[in-house]
């Protein structure tokens, strides 16, 4: 079997565009990839039109070390952001056809489940006005669905500063939100990379009687010494990773022993395979894996076909039940939340599970998808409101 080519399709809304990869091949399976990028789609399809020549084209969709080896390699270059993000949805595409192939999903072919299900938590809820009592609303709704686990950024446009007045409506939000989910349902805290660490060392503490699951990304994210800070300051996990997009890159992270949860993103880390071994890794420093995860359907299964192999499984991130909820029906086979567990249950469908339906996807032409989490409204992920970073 040999790659003959791909095609990319792009699904657009006013926070995200989703680009879809179709891997097709000379016997006539075709498997699927997704990522989500942020401000860099159209470099991201003009990478991958550069790519197909040079590496995709003619190689074998079962030799997948070798294809990520020679994407990544091959062109002397270090690799970022986009060739991770290129390289990331071919990888996956290859797995589905693999899977399909040999009639198996993928997570039999990573080594066999350790486990029938994956935990979900809501993200993309809080697209309402930014008060407590509406927060209180939104999340009791989370709640309803059937979700035991939430995440919000409640610091507005905040930057290495919160003052006073801001910190504390900051503090009644997550107060609301508490009220509103219970004492059980875990409450992530995310703080997109916005502070100093004086001043994430402070906010945790105020905040710390909500009991978060855990403090992601409190400072930015290329100073490792100030996240040391934070972490030996903080009475609660730390989390964060979603913007390293190499896993040999999490070294010095694991070395540090500055955070708890890895979120790495299957989207731009190369793929399932990497994202599989970065997990290994992470295990012999006895760290949990988070995977971000913004993207729709085929990303979001992708996901859990690591999570279903991984016994340092955490739980997965979520947007697909609210933010633009409707891009669901690009897929055939989206993965669903039970509400019963609040889990993604283990999916028997050879390959990734998932169908891209292209005729649906055109019903979302790409857009000028933006999202400045330094501007007001920006949690709406409305047009004119900011659309999402680098964090949710």
């Amino acid at each position: 079997m040999r790659i003959t080519g791909i095609s990319t399709h792009v699904v657009g809304t006013p926070w995200r565009n989703l680009t879809y990869v179709q891997v097709h091949t000379d016997e006539g399976l075709t498997g699927v990839g997704e990522t989500r990028m942020l401000g860099r789609t159209d470099a991201l399809i003009g990478y991958l039109r550069e790519a197909e020549a040079h590496h995709i084209a003619g190689s074998d969709p079962f030799a997948i070390e070798d294809l990520v080896r020679r994407m990544k390699y091959g062109d002397y270059g270090r690799a970022g952001e986009i060739v991770m993000s290129g390289i990331a949805v071919v990888e996956m595409a290859c797995w589905d056809i693999k899977g399909k192939a040999l009639g198996v999903p993928v997570w039999q072919l990573l080594g066999g489940k350790v486990t029938d299900r994956v935990k979900a938590y809501a993200n993309g809820w809080y697209t309402t006005e930014r008060t407590p009592e509406a927060y209180h609303e939104a999340a009791r709704g989370v709640m309803e669905r059937g979700y035991r686990a939430l995440k919000i950024d409640p610091f507005g446009t905040g930057h290495y500063e919160l003052d006073h007045e801001r910190t504390r409506y900051a503090v009644s939000l997550i107060e609301a939100v508490r009220d509103a989910i219970g004492p059980d349902a875990e409450l992530m805290l995310e703080m997109h990379g916005r502070f100093s660490p004086a001043t994430a060392i402070r906010l945790a503490r105020d905040l710390a009687p909500f009991r978060p699951a855990w403090l992601e990304e409190p400072v930015p994210p290329e100073n490792l010494k100030a996240l040391e800070k934070v972490a030996a300051r903080v009475d609660m996990p730390v989390a964060t990773g979603e913007r390293i997009h190499d896993r040999i890159e999490f070294r010095e992270l694991f070395e540090s022993q500055a955070a708890d949860i890895i979120q790495p993103d299957v989207g731009h880390i190369g793929g399932i395979w990497e994202t599989r071994k970065l997990a290994a890794t992470a295990e012999t420093h006895y760290l949990l894996v988070a995977p971000h995860n913004v993207g729709g359907p085929v990303l979001t299964a992708a996901s859990l076909h690591v999570g279903f192999t991984a016994p340092n499984f955490k739980i997965l991130e979520h947007f697909n039940d609210f933010a633009d909820a409707d891009i669901k029906k690009v897929v055939k086979g989206a993965p669903r939340v039970d509400p019963e567990t609040g889990c993604f249950e283990l999916s028997h469908a050879p390959g990734l599970g998932v169908e891209l339906d292209v005729d649906a996807a055109a019903e979302f032409p790409q857009q000028q998808a933006r999202f400045d989490l330094w501007a007001e409204g920006w949690e709406k992920r409305a047009p004119g409101g900011a659309a999402d970073g680098g964090g949710e």
